[in-house]
């Protein structure tokens, strides 16, 4: 038996129904990343932090209603609004996917 039929029976069937793009993908689907919904930002002194206590408020750079960032591994690429997903839980709803040359400024 040559190698070439080895290879032959060993490999799977290529599923024409995929298409190859989406095919190709398949190697980085189990790939973990971390997906961070950033409600808003402010910039403080070390003194002022350390002044926070329990029940403190602090103001953010966004308005009540506003998008707020989402971000995959630190890279920003879409904006959303949070969501009740149910009594206890929140989620975010994606408004707008944020293009590359957009998400670097």
């Amino acid at each position: 038996m040559s190698n070439d039929m080895e290879l032959t029976e060993l490999s799977e069937p290529i599923d024409t129904s995929v298409p190859r793009s989406a095919r190709e993908l398949e190697a980085v689907y189990d790939i973990p990343v971390t997906l961070s919904a950033v409600l808003g930002k402010t910039t403080m002194q070390v003194s002022q932090l350390l002044k926070l206590g329990r029940g403190a408020v602090v103001e953010l750079d966004r308005k009540l209603g506003e998008a707020i960032d989402i971000y995959v591994n630190n890279r920003l690429v879409a904006r959303g609004e949070v969501v009740m997903v149910d009594d206890n839980r929140l989620g975010v709803t994606m408004t707008e996917i944020v293009k590359a040359d957009r998400a670097q400024s």
